[in-house]
């Protein structure tokens, strides 16, 4: 493709690039303010929870790659982990074999707030209430409703009213669903967001009201109501009502950190992802396995190269599924997974045509692990619903799990930032009555099985799909990166890696490239499928390239065009040159910057 629908953003002062033209506007204010990338990046993401609150909210999780000048890459993990009386047994208590896709046994600790308050306090600029300033302003002036939150909003209203009275309060105000593009307000957010300023207003400096805000969310009113929430007994995705296991102790002993990249280094990149809490590994084992094929010989998008890039991932997805999990409670054998050698024996599994097993690699002392990770695969690939498909609201309620946002930004100053913020899902969780948000429901990709890496434990984090990437080039370049899409975050993202290391110049030019992904993947969500086989294509790769990949024995589904991907990126050059780009799909998505 010789054209872009957009042109690369390009400039030498700033640019911020997120899935929401508000949110990016929000955060080139702060850079325009005196801010830097990273007050930039922490007021997108609060005006994110505003305007895109189907996608992600102060209840969520964050995890965020960043780097600075002369130093080393950081993963700033906000993932909450479970309550301390979230265990295998509770769970069976209440009659359950899977962890709820929905409402209150599904949440975690909520970690979004104290990432990006941890991230401000470090390394920001800029005083908390003008960061917190656009979001107060759109949750209190109102800002166009997206048809997508318009659409999740009506196909649960019933719910709302009948179940989860105080969503109902916030998201059909006066009992009426927000029309697409009417302005929609959150004024009960902007009350806790203005209470929190009010209450920490007389901190001595910055960092002071900062660490104060902290002391409010997880020690003060936030967790209170929070504590009084779940001690309520609500409709989740099970069927039944039943009380939530995090408590206000939960939030109080729990706190964000940094933590080391977990790296790999092709074609003069050195790519950058978070540890095996996420699924980032998986970007960097698939590029591995790739660097035994013939890929690189492969014109992009090319039948050969989709089929070469699926079948990796599909190697490289069975390992996260068997493997990967907290390394604070399991032992992850990364040194084994991102080594060459084994990069090379799983590469001479790919054949001329598409696998239908689950083939997790052979790992000294852990076939077991394989064999269950193949059962899970072989019992997700017959179920037609999972939990609570008995009962059509809740079957309904089950499959509306949420999506992600995302934020990149390059500064003048050289600061960098790749941050993928997710779940408090309006339609996942009930809102906390009072606060304006609902919680997260991030519990669900625990596994209710003993010795699984990604088992339910009390206090461990869950494994999730969440997957910001950094890269930076030998010569000084460096690029932040990523997308929402849970199971095809990685997958995009590796789309996107091929073409730049094949030395591609204009980040819009790949984001406008076709995508697809392979749904042979144990499902990270309720009801948790599996597709052996799967292959999901954009119509523009061609019915010449379709027709080849079914030859192969691709399960292939066709989606029209633009409808994959949310890919958003920023990238600095060494002579200080900054560019963006956003991907067109969904019409979201903007970079800005000058």
């Amino acid at each position: 493709m010789d054209f872009t629908t957009r042109p690369d953003i390009r400039g030498t002062f700033g640019v911020v690039s997120t899935t929401h033209w508000i949110a990016s506007s929000a955060g080139m204010a702060m850079l325009e303010r005196g801010g830097n990338a990273f007050d930039a990046a922490a007021a997108a993401g609060f005006v994110l929870q505003i305007v895109e609150p189907h996608l992600n909210g102060p209840g969520g999780d964050l995890p965020a790659i960043f780097v600075r000048p002369g130093e080393q890459p950081q993963v700033l993990c906000a993932q909450g982990p479970a309550p301390a009386a979230a265990t295998i047994e509770a769970y069976r208590a209440a009659g359950l074999t899977e962890v709820p896709g929905s409402g209150l046994l599904a949440s975690v600790v909520p970690g979004a707030f104290d990432g990006w308050m941890l991230m401000l306090r470090d390394f920001g600029n800029l005083p908390l209430d003008v960061v917190l300033d656009p979001a107060i302003f759109y949750a209190e002036q109102g800002h166009p409703a997206l048809p997508r939150l318009s659409n999740t909003v009506a196909e649960l209203a019933d719910f709302f009213r009948k179940e989860w009275p105080s969503s109902a309060e916030v998201w059909m105000p006066g009992g009426k669903v927000p029309a697409p593009h009417a302005i929609f307000r959150n004024e009960a957010l902007a009350r806790t967001w203005r209470r929190l300023l009010r209450e920490t207003e007389g901190a001595r400096s910055r960092e002071a009201r900062i660490e104060a805000a902290r002391s409010v969310f997880y020690r003060g009113f936030i967790a209170e109501s929070v504590d009084t929430l779940m001690r309520g007994e609500l409709m989740d995705s099970s069927g039944q009502r039943n009380k939530g296991l995090l408590t206000a102790a939960d939030m109080a002993g729990w706190q964000a950190h940094y933590e080391p990249t977990v790296s790999g280094g092709y074609n003069g990149w050195t790519i950058h992802k978070t540890g095996p809490w996420g699924q980032g590994p998986v970007l960097l084992q698939a590029l591995n396995i790739l660097r035994h094929t013939r890929i690189e010989e492969a014109p992009i998008n090319s039948a050969e190269f989709v089929h070469l890039a699926a079948e990796a991932l599909k190697l490289a997805f069975a390992d996260r599924d068997t493997f990967y999990g907290d390394p604070d409670f399991s032992h992850i054998p990364l040194d084994v997974l991102l080594s060459d050698d084994y990069a090379r024996r799983r590469a001479t599994l790919i054949g001329e045509t598409a696998s239908l097993e689950q083939r997790p690699g052979d790992l000294a002392g852990l076939g077991h692990l394989a064999e269950r990770a193949a059962e899970r695969a072989t019992a997700g690939s017959l179920s037609v619903g999972g939990i609570g498909t008995g009962e059509p609201t809740m079957a309904h309620l089950t499959l509306k799990e949420g999506d992600t946002v995302h934020i990149d930004v390059a500064d003048r100053w050289g600061n960098v930032v790749s941050a993928t913020p997710s779940g408090g899902w309006l339609q996942s969780s009930p809102v906390v009555p009072g606060l304006g948000f609902p919680m997260n429901s991030r519990a669900q990709m625990f596994w209710l099985e003993e010795g699984l890496p990604s088992s339910l434990r009390p206090r461990s984090r869950p494994r999730t799909t969440l997957s910001p990437s950094l890269a930076i080039h030998e010569d000084g370049r460096i690029l932040s990166v990523g997308t929402p899409g849970g199971d095809q975050q990685d997958q995009w993202q590796l789309v996107f890696f091929l073409q730049l290391l094949r030395g591609e110049q204009s980040l819009q030019k790949i984001l406008d490239t076709p995508v697809f992904h392979s749904t042979h993947v144990q499902a990270s969500f309720a009801p948790r499928s599996f597709s052996p086989g799967g292959l999901s294509v954009e119509e523009t790769l061609g019915a010449e390239v379709i027709a080849e990949l079914k030859r192969r024995g691709h399960d292939v589904s066709v989606t029209p065009a633009w409808s994959g991907g949310r890919l958003t990126c920023a990238e600095r050059r060494p002579d200080g040159q900054l560019l963006a780009a956003a991907t067109p799909r969904m019409m979201q998505a903007y970079a800005v910057g000058r």
